[in-house]
């Protein structure tokens, strides 16, 4: 399991390479929702997500050698992003596999940064193709199952803990559960009051069957959300999600893209769906938790261009 020591090493190891986003109460979604809410910036992260700070932690931690022969990370978008900036700068050969459902600005924005993108059919043979790679003395840059990964995305948590006021529950959105298992392991040691919620898409839930299973389980995958389609959570996001997340939820693809409407209309914040489903969730943390909490939310990124939006939308219906 990820300590606090274990997550204030990743602090001071990645600090100067990543930024300390803003932690801010929000008027708009207070009024929205009905309750005080905080929210944590993360879309303001170098490479526009959170993601940037285990990419970066993981690469500062390579070898010469391993320096020397590159790295390969599977994604749906962001972390293939954050991986080819933060390997550009610190002069790292990358190679990023994503499926060919993956935003085009994703792609393009790796491709930008020096990276050679590997499009692949789907999530799953997208896994299946970094394993080829590494076969070939590339280092993998895991999205989550990596605790080096998990510790630098629990800084998340220890900036929150640090800068937020009085807070009953945060959400945070899953994909594989990195991000979550290292903030809910920050606010169990600096912040032990707190509720934990994670969220995810239907279509894209990989934690809560885990859950169900007693540990990681393959999952058929059709959210548009592909920044948040992990074929499977890992035993090590497992164990940290059943022992410190009170629970998971699910909202739709719709609820999602309605909730980065509502982010940009309430906030003033462009985000993503992975981002927009937090908020989407919050009306489902109230009715469990009462009119009293104090939410906080983070706004895991910001990644996806108007047209983007625009399409889901229209998509959906949502006005």
């Amino acid at each position: 399991m990820i300590t606090l020591a274990d997550i204030e090493a990743a602090a001071a190891h990645i600090d100067g390479h990543v930024v300390h986003t803003p932690t801010v109460s929000s008027p708009g979604l207070s009024a929205l929702l009905g309750a005080p809410v905080t929210a944590k910036l993360e879309l303001l992260q170098r490479t526009g997500s959170f993601k940037a700070r285990g990419a970066t932690a993981k690469l500062l931690s390579l070898t010469d050698a391993e320096r020397a022969a590159g790295v390969v990370a599977v994604s749906g978008g962001n972390h293939g992003i954050a991986t080819a900036v933060m390997a550009g700068a610190l002069g790292i050969a990358a190679t990023v596999v994503m499926p060919r459902t993956a935003p085009r600005r994703a792609v393009e924005t790796a491709e930008a940064a020096g990276a050679q993108v590997d499009l692949a059919d789907s999530m799953d043979t997208a896994f299946a193709r970094v394993e080829e790679l590494r076969t070939k003395g590339l280092t993998l840059v895991h999205p989550f199952d990596d605790p080096v990964v998990i510790a630098a995305q629990g800084t998340v948590g220890l900036e929150l803990a640090a800068d937020a006021g009085e807070l009953t529950d945060v959400i945070v959105s899953i994909g594989g559960g990195g991000l979550i298992s290292g903030i809910a392991a920050a606010l169990h040691a600096r912040r032990p009051g707190i509720r934990v919620w994670g969220v995810e898409t239907e279509g894209a839930q990989a934690m809560t069957a885990a859950l169900a299973a007693g540990g990681p389980v393959p999952v058929e995958l059709s959210s548009i959300v592909t920044t948040l389609s992990a074929p499977s959570a890992s035993h090590l996001t497992y164990d940290h999600v059943s022992a410190y997340v009170t629970d998971v939820l699910t909202v739709t693809d719709a609820e999602a893209v309605q909730g980065v409407l509502d982010l940009a209309e309430h906030a003033k914040l462009w985000t993503e769906p992975a981002a927009g489903c937090a908020l989407a969730a919050a009306p489902q943390v109230l009715d469990r938790v009462g009119p009293d909490a104090r939410l906080g939310l983070i706004v895991c990124g910001g990644n996806a261009t108007t047209s983007d939006v625009q399409a889901w939308a229209e998509g959906f219906g949502l006005g």
